[in-house]
């Protein structure tokens, strides 16, 4: 495999990381909180359940949020290596996006100012925009 398209692979584990980062402090969040105010996990078993019981839902929010506009950087990626599109701009829009995500996890399962988390997704949004404009010249040019 070329160096370039290996290089292309660290940026999908570092989100996967991400992603797993941020689904142990859920559970470690819930857990805790289901101990301290004594909920029964059956009393939780619907979003709509869980969202009247529990007080502290960021991380839980954060998680979902991972298997939203990600899900096109993972197919992003995978195109890529699909038509062997090995590029130096790529990669560096993989990592943006990336870096920017990881921005917006931490804002989003700490202090949560939606000002601050909105501009970190934006310029994660845009990060992914031009990583696809990218991934398309390659493959049409």
């Amino acid at each position: 495999m070329d160096p370039l398209a290996r290089a292309l692979a660290a940026p999908a584990f570092a989100m996967a990381l991400l992603t797993f980062v941020v689904q142990l402090r859920m559970y470690v969040l819930r857990i805790a909180e289901m101990r301290r105010l004594r909920i029964h996990p059956q009393s939780v078993a619907t979003s709509v359940q869980a969202a009247q019981r529990f007080v502290d839902t960021r991380a839980a929010d954060n998680f979902r949020n991972l298997f939203e506009l990600p899900v096109l950087f993972y197919l992003a990626l995978g195109v890529a290596f699909a038509i062997r599109a090995e590029d130096g701009a790529l990669l560096a829009l993989a990592w943006l996006f990336v870096a920017l995500r990881a921005i917006h996890s931490a804002i989003h399962c700490s202090y949560n100012k939606v000002t601050h988390r909105f501009t970190a997704y934006l310029a994660g949004s845009v990060a992914l925009m031009l990583l696809w404009a990218r991934l398309a010249w390659l493959a049409l040019a």
